[in-house]
């Protein structure tokens, strides 16, 4: 939201004042300032002041605006030959309201822990990289230097040569299982994320050496944050574009300030869509969400806070129940829910600790053409955690905290047989369990502020399995200069089986938590206090990866090796990768901003089992990750995104005859084409003296680059090898638009 704070009269010249980002603080250019029902206005100037002269007596409604920001206005009145000066707070449209600036950190520190690999994505960077097609917030990190996402209906992503099963998803402190729109146990469908990037405050990737309040994952974390609502005035805001619609409420309780509420509720049409761009019309399902949060300072110091998010969505192909087969989706239907009820104690400004309670559940039921089930899986998980950080003496800063969660998963997945009839269980898993764990990191600051050393770890366990995990990690940042800083990073991480895993008959008790060690090295140079240029090398060594060795149909000295239906899963896989990402940066509120990216990666593993060495599925060699964006004038902002890979892995033992596939005893042999993707999206405001009308319009694929990705394998010919991997094409060019009211 916006605000405004009347500093007071000075020499007598007209109304005059200041615009600063609410984020940043930083004056803020091309900004329209003008009196309503009057012919006064101004734009501010490159730093952010403007003056309106020869203003006659009166009382008047100072409206501030540009695009990307919201509205800001203040009554006042004054006197023949007064002078009045404004500080014009303006606040993103999706930060939270404030009456203040809120430096919380420079434009590249760390927002909410000592890392040595931390990438945000902050303001209106969220909004112009989650595009208006789908408008998800993890679709604007995969834009961020090193992440890979060569799929266009996925909203999920890989790190450095790992999938996005071992990065930990964070939203508000609380571990999300699955946070996805999806049609589940469907190898290639697409996913949308399940909350509203309207909500959004602020997002964190650590890609390397996450600190250690992050647990259960071994590639990365992801730390999502949302924002609370306006304490100050209540606002609608409504959504439409040819994919999605929505509504979004907030406003104060009470009268007093003291706390806020929020709500909103969106429902998609990707599916329509999707149906008319892609060949396999399963990629994706309607669906509609709802999301609410209320927070209020019960005490000055204590904060409460309730989140609730419920969303369904879903798959009907009835109208081609006769085109399908017999193990073919013919409806899905897929239910989420998730609450946390936060509680923050601030005592003093060097102490602060939150405890969070949450409650989520996942349910998916599959039926074929007879309505029979193909597959239902039913996943709840009660989680208790609390996190604290004390600045105990100068910057030298101890975090710690604890976590309980009590997760249990039953599923079951079928195969058909048509004539003569017969049904075959592909899996059946049901069990629960209690994962614990905790934290400690200590950070010094060293040589007045020059050398910063942090160390600590976790400790986690999981009752499931017996498996436990002592996690130690430690990094050194070295500021040899204002503008020059290295950084050193070293950790070790654990993530547990899934339940489905440990009780399912493909599985078992016996398997044994994923470990990682992460090392990296970056050197970073500061060019000015906005921008920056930075070199990361790191390497990531794996072990006790699960794997199913014998479940891939291949050659083994020149004879097809058939088989067998149920696999097993063992901990039969470890790996390295191994890389560098170079980058330049520019955050600021105004003129360019962005970064170009490249990153170059080796990711490789070895099966000890099946005897194979090959590269990781989500190995991808060259990648670069481009964006920009301008504010051309007050009401209009360009935005351009590039995106390049060079190719994931075809994953399976194939080789590529001219346009055919064959087994081979080489896995992960054949790669896809490169993937390009050109974006450019442009934001156009209309101001009007109580409302505002924001316009998106974007094009998606801008060259119409035909990528295409893997969706399934379909079989083989025992006798010859020939085999079937099944690919969909993704987005053609597409022209998208949306309308964005609010009063």
């Amino acid at each position: 939201m916006t605000s405004l704070a009347l500093a007071g009269a000075q020499e007598p010249a007209g109304i005059r004042g200041i615009v600063r980002d609410a984020q940043s603080g930083e004056p803020l250019a091309r900004v329209r300032v003008l009196l309503l029902a009057t012919p006064y206005q101004a734009i501010t100037d490159s730093e952010g002041r403007f003056e309106l002269k020869g203003v006659p007596p009166g009382g008047y409604t100072l409206q501030v605006s540009t695009v990307g920001y919201r509205l800001a206005r203040k009554e006042f009145g004054v006197a023949a030959g007064q002078a009045q000066e404004f500080e014009v707070i303006l606040s993103p449209d999706s930060f939270r309201q404030t009456d203040s600036v809120e430096v919380r950190a420079g434009p590249f520190d760390s927002l909410r822990a000592a890392s040595s690999s931390e990438h945000t994505l902050v303001g209106s960077e969220v909004k112009n990289l989650a595009s208006v097609l789908a408008d998800d917030p993890l679709r604007a990190v995969q834009t961020l230097p090193g992440v890979t996402s060569d799929d266009d209906f996925n909203a999920r992503f890989s790190v450095r040569g790992a999938g996005y099963e071992r990065i930990g998803l964070y939203l508000d402190e609380v571990l999300l299982h699955s946070p996805f729109h999806t049609i589940q146990a469907q190898g290639a469908s697409a996913t949308l994320t399940i909350f509203n990037g309207d909500m959004v405050e602020d997002m964190a990737l650590y890609s390397g050496a996450p600190p250690a309040r992050y647990g259960d994952c071994t590639a990365g974390a992801l730390d999502v944050h949302m924002r609370e609502g306006s304490r100050r005035l209540a606002s609608l805001r409504a959504t439409a574009s040819a994919s999605n619609a929505g509504l979004m409420a907030e406003g104060p309780l009470g009268k007093t300030g003291r706390g806020s509420w929020m709500a909103g509720i969106r429902k998609s049409y990707l599916q329509y869509i999707v149906n008319r761009t892609s060949t396999d019309p399963t990629v994706a399902g309607g669906f509609w969400d709802a999301q609410g949060r209320l927070s209020y300072d019960l005490f000055p110091k204590q904060n409460f806070s309730l989140s609730v998010f419920e969303g369904k969505s879903g798959l009907d192909r009835t109208g081609a129940r006769d085109k399908l087969g017999i193990n073919s989706i013919m409806t899905s239907e897929y239910h989420f829910t998730l609450a946390n009820l936060g509680w923050r104690y601030t005592p003093t400004e060097r102490f602060f600790v939150t405890s969070r309670a949450a409650f989520a559940r996942e349910k998916y039921d599959n039926l074929n053409r007879d309505s029979l089930a193909l597959a239902a899986g039913h996943y709840g998980e009660w989680v208790w955690n609390t996190n604290a950080t004390w600045v105990w003496a100068g910057q030298n800063t101890l975090d710690f905290g604890w976590s309980l969660r009590r997760p249990r998963d039953t599923g079951f997945s079928n195969q058909y047989q048509f004539s003569p009839f017969a049904v075959r269980r592909l899996d059946d898993y049901g069990g629960n369990g209690i994962l614990m764990g905790g934290y400690l990191q200590q950070t010094f600051a060293l040589a007045g502020g020059r050398l910063r050393m942090s160390a600590g770890g976790r400790w986690d366990r999981d009752s499931a399995d017996g498996g436990a995990a002592l996690s130690p990690q430690a990094s050194v940042t070295f500021q040899f200069r204002p503008s020059t800083r290295l950084q050193l990073g070293w950790g070790q991480y654990a993530q547990f089986p899934e339940l489905s895993s440990l009780f399912s008959h493909i599985g078992g008790r016996y398997l044994k938590p994923e470990r990682a060690i992460h090392t990296l090295a970056a050197l970073e140079r500061r060019l000015g206090d906005r921008s920056r240029l930075r070199l990361e090398l790191y390497q990531r060594q794996d072990r006790d990866l699960f794997s199913r060795p014998f479940a891939d149909p291949r050659l083994i000295g020149g004879s097809i090796y058939n088989p067998p239906v149920n696999s097993p899963i063992f901990n039969s896989m470890r790996g390295y990768a191994r890389g560098a990402e170079i980058y330049f940066q520019r955050r600021t509120a105004n003129r360019f901003t962005g970064w170009v990216s490249y990153a170059l990666s080796y990711a490789r593993v070895r099966d000890g089992l099946a005897r194979v060495s090959f590269p990781a599925d989500e190995d991808q060699r060259h990648t670069v990750n481009v964006y920009g964006s301008y504010r051309i004038r007050p009401t209009v902002n360009l935005s351009t995104r590039w995106l390049y890979g060079s190719g994931f892995p075809v994953p399976g033992f194939f080789r590529k005859s001219g346009t055919q596939y064959y087994l081979a005893e080489a896995r992960n042999a054949v790669r896809l084409d490169p993937y390009h993707r050109t974006d450019v999206r442009i934001n156009k405001a209309l101001i009007f003296d109580r409302w505002k009308l924001t316009l998106y319009g974007e094009v998606i694929n801008l060259t119409n680059r035909a990528n295409y990705r893997y969706d399934t394998f379909n079989g083989y010919n025992a006798k010859t090898g020939l085999a079937s991997p099944a690919f969909n094409n993704m987005l053609p060019i597409l022209p998208s638009a949306g309308i964005v009211w609010e009063f």
